[in-house]
């Protein structure tokens, strides 16, 4: 039988069950497994709930001011001023700002970085602002941030630096790509570029200078203009590679399928406590930092508290983290957290980025590091891939039940930081992840309106993307109205209290949340069924005679006798039900002004 024929299916606009017949029996629910609240005799309310937005995409516009002045109205930082009320009015609690380091262009968007105590406040690399605006922009931006009480996430570029002002001489080996710990060929003097000296910024902040001794990896030399991957590394006269081991019984263990892992040339290498893809992930691109010098070590302990103490952020975004030493990081994170309590008494939200589909990657960094820091979960973003693309394909295969499936949610709920897309995700990007634009309103209802998620929206989903591939806003209705900021503010209003799965059929699922100690609950219900049609979901919630009503398509749905409904959604849909006379609904659907720009 196909699983399409299970569903409890009735035509769109067809009536309700009529009252004289037998109520179909409530579906058993499956208690979440996150712990219920306390009881509601005490005089707690559940506190707010929070939410990040990543306040860009790849293609994002911004005019920053020119060298000769500070302020621009067209600029990143001087449109977010702008929005952060209406944000901050849907729920919106922590802003994540781009990398405004300076870079190697004026219009980079950060993550190629050449200057982190630089934020947009010398002339530096052909401008004084960075792509996003000035320094005293982003104090702006800051400021209002924290008169509406809405929290900054920085994101923090410390895995390599690029634009180098002047070659340096060093002895540097090639590797290969596929596995960075075997050579290829022999040593060499190259000319690389990794000699930094910031002359616009003439030592202010911090008196470092970089050289070749601060980095393990390059990914040009200029004296053969040949592009590749090159382990720097000590004379090779002083520190010469040790001869490939044998087993122990004098036959190669590559005969028996089990090739040793290359020699580890003695002196300068590659960190050893990295991901293990390609062998050894220390490098990743342009030059790789290291963090065994221990000026550098100490030049990025200091720029993590004076983010802190000197801009007011209040939380770091650690790009590419599988490639940086995780013993590093660790101590990083004990030095910044306790910054952070001696400043606000309170912990900074650290999330690391580690972009995989395999779990257990991303809970043995987690582990390493410790200190509460979090990690967006990927795997349950490629899990909404996986599912949209076998929903678009007809595959029978698609199954709403494995949505958290070897995710990080499923595993380390407190931990996971939930994304439904991101700038690397975004079509055209390296980390490009398809996903059917029109089940992102489930996944975003998943992320939004779970008891153990808490998730980030991304700017390219709220306001669409631009660039050559540009995309419309998520979530949009049969009227083009993005309903996106609609699941927001249902999250900052509804989604509360003990939550109940009802996860018995592949094609609709739905879960609902209790409320109670002064807020309010939701019924949500998801679909890949056949569209057009309504799919419902018998759940138990409110009391008897409610009406409860859809935000989404504005449906009711009437609480019987036993303290049930059947709570509909049309297929490949997702609907939000609320009680008729709970605070706030009138309030849907939310209006939301996409027209950024003004037309420019």
């Amino acid at each position: 039988m196909s699983w399409l024929k299970s569903l409890h299916i009735r035509p769109k606009g067809s009536p309700p069950t009529p009252s004289n017949q037998q109520p179909s029996p409530p579906v058993p629910p499956r208690p979440s497994t996150k712990p219920p609240p306390p009881n509601d005799d005490n005089n707690d309310t559940y506190p707010d709930n929070t939410t990040l937005l990543q306040t860009f995409e790849w293609h994002t516009p911004s005019q920053p001011p020119p060298t000769n002045s500070t302020h621009s109205p067209t600029s990143h930082y001087a449109l977010l001023v702008r929005l952060l009320p209406s944000l901050h009015s849907l729920g919106i609690t922590t802003i994540w700002l781009p990398p405004g380091c300076k870079s190697n262009t004026v219009g980079s968007n950060g993550y190629d970085c050449y200057d982190i105590w630089d934020l947009g406040e010398f002339d530096q690399k052909y401008s004084r602002a960075t792509k996003w605006g000035s320094r005293e922009e982003l104090a702006d931006l800051i400021r209002e941030a924290g008169e509406l009480g809405v929290e900054v996430m920085w994101d923090a570029v410390l895995n390599h630096k690029t634009a180098g002002d002047r070659v340096e001489e060093c002895w540097a080996v090639e590797v290969e790509d596929h596995d960075r710990r075997v050579e290829k060929g022999e040593p060499r003097k190259m000319e690389c570029w990794v000699r930094y000296e910031f002359p616009g910024r003439k030592g202010k902040y911090s008196q470092k200078s970089w050289g070749s001794e601060d980095f393990s990896g390059t990914d040009w030399d200029q004296r053969t203009e040949k592009n590749g991957i090159f382990k720097i590394i000590n004379d090779p006269a002083t520190y010469p590679k040790p001869p490939v081991r044998q087993s122990s019984s004098g036959v190669s263990r590559f005969a028996r399928g089990k090739p040793p892992p290359p020699p580890v040339r003695p002196g300068k290498n590659w960190a050893q406590d990295v991901d293990d893809l390609h062998g050894n992930y220390d490098f990743l691109m342009f030059s790789n930092i290291r963090y065994t010098s221990p000026s550098v070590r100490e030049d990025t302990f200091a720029w993590g508290e004076w983010m802190l103490r000197s801009t007011g952020v209040q939380g770091f975004r650690l790009d590419a983290v599988q490639h940086i030493s995780y013993a590093f990081i660790r101590d990083w994170v004990v030095h910044v957290q306790a910054c952070s309590r001696a400043l606000r008494g309170k912990e900074a939200l650290i999330v690391g980025e580690i972009w995989t589909n395999e779990v257990h990657r991303i809970t043995k960094w987690l582990e390493t590091v410790g200190q509460g820091v979090k990690c967006f979960d990927s795997p349950l973003l490629y899990n909404f891939s996986r599912i949209s693309q076998d929903v678009t394909s007809g595959s029978k295969n698609a199954d709403l039940r494995t949505i958290k499936r070897d995710s990080l949610l499923a595993i380390r709920p407190e931990a996971a930081i939930t994304v439904v897309g991101n700038h690397d995700t975004q079509a055209g990007q390296a980390s490009y992840t398809p996903m059917a634009t029109e089940l992102k309103i489930l996944w975003y209802a998943f992320t939004l309106l779970r008891a153990e998620s808490s998730p980030c929206v991304f700017w390219g989903d709220l306001y669409g993307t631009q660039g050559p591939l540009a995309e419309s806003p998520a979530c949009l209705d049969a009227k083009g109205r993005t309903l996106l900021p609609s699941l927001m503010l249902a999250r900052k209003l509804y989604a509360y209290g003990p939550q109940i799965e009802y996860f018995t059929d592949a094609a609709v699922v739905g879960w609902t949340r209790a409320g109670g100690k002064g807020r309010e609950g939701c019924a949500v219900v998801l679909s890949i069924g056949k569209k057009g049609i309504e799919h419902c979901v018998r759940m138990q919630i409110g009391l008897k005679g409610e009406t409860w009503v859809d935000l989404m398509g504005g449906r009711k749905v009437m609480v019987d006798g036993e303290g049930c409904g059947d709570f509909g959604v049309l297929g490949r849909g997702a609907a939000v039900y609320v009680r008729e006379l709970a605070e706030g609904r009138e309030r849907f659907p939310v209006k939301w002004d996409l027209d950024l720009y003004g037309g420019r």
